[in-house]
């Protein structure tokens, strides 16, 4: 990476760094908490991770951490979705289950074209060796493929499918927030290596991008805290090219 993405990177982390964290992770700790321990112990999560590890990428934008953040937080959102539709503790369980799955696999083709229907694919397949049903490895599979933001979704066969794909899109989307900059956009930026000059023309339509995404969230409780991660991004972001307008350019 040219020497003036680290600096860059760096910046950003800084700014960051003086940012108040997303309410999701204060307000949500309960289900956050028992994301975390399903992702630590289980080994249905422990045998795919596994699995990932062998295969990611980390020159992209989208490796482990990324994946982490991701399978995390869905399993988090399921958690709470999933007793507020009254879900039993068992099937509940299960569901955090599913979601960690698609969150772990959600972007294992990230540099194909139509990622998120080779995705798809790829988990359809991969999971018929795993312990699940086959109406759940469908819905995992139609979550991977429903990720992809200003996308139409695929209609799940039922409220639960559609309930497991919407959970894994706005965790997804909630790296839109602060961890954009702390970490994609400079691995992204590794991988293409674009000038200071290229970079900063593609900036206003990345920052739109951004803002769009705040009105996209699908779930109840992507709908009430996504747009505070996608608000601290856009902050972090103008922040950031202000420093690059006046110090770089």
């Amino acid at each position: 990476m040219p020497n003036v993405y680290d600096r860059l990177r760096e910046r950003a982390r800084a700014i960051i760094a003086t940012c108040e964290a997303p309410a999701f992770y204060t307000d949500c700790r309960a289900a956050c908490t028992a994301s975390r321990q399903m992702f630590d112990t289980d080994p249905i999560i422990s045998r795919l991770k596994a699995y990932i590890h062998r295969h990611v990428d980390e020159d992209f934008g989208h490796g482990w951490q990324h994946l982490t953040k991701v399978t995390l937080d869905a399993g988090a959102l399921v958690h709470i979705e999933g007793k507020n539709a009254g879900y039993h503790p068992a099937y509940l369980e299960r569901r955090m289950l599913l979601a960690q799955c698609a969150g772990l696999l959600h972007d294992f083709k990230r540099k194909e074209k139509e990622h998120a229907r080779a995705g798809e694919r790829h988990a359809r397949d991969l999971l018929q060796a795993y312990p699940f049903q086959r109406m759940e490895i469908e819905d995992v599979s139609l979550a991977i493929r429903n990720h992809e933001a200003f996308k139409t979704p695929v209609p799940a066969a039922s409220a639960c499918g559609s309930l497991l794909s919407d959970c894994l899109y706005d965790a997804d989307k909630f790296r839109w927030g602060p961890d954009n900059f702390a970490d994609t956009v400079w691995e992204m930026v590794a991988y293409h290596q674009p000038s200071l000059e290229q970079f900063v023309t593609r900036y206003p339509k990345g920052m739109a991008g951004i803002e769009r995404i705040k009105t996209t969230f699908r779930t109840h409780t992507g709908r009430h805290y996504g747009p505070q991660f996608i608000d601290l991004g856009l902050t972090i972001g103008r922040e950031l090219l202000a420093i690059i307008e006046t110090e770089y350019l």
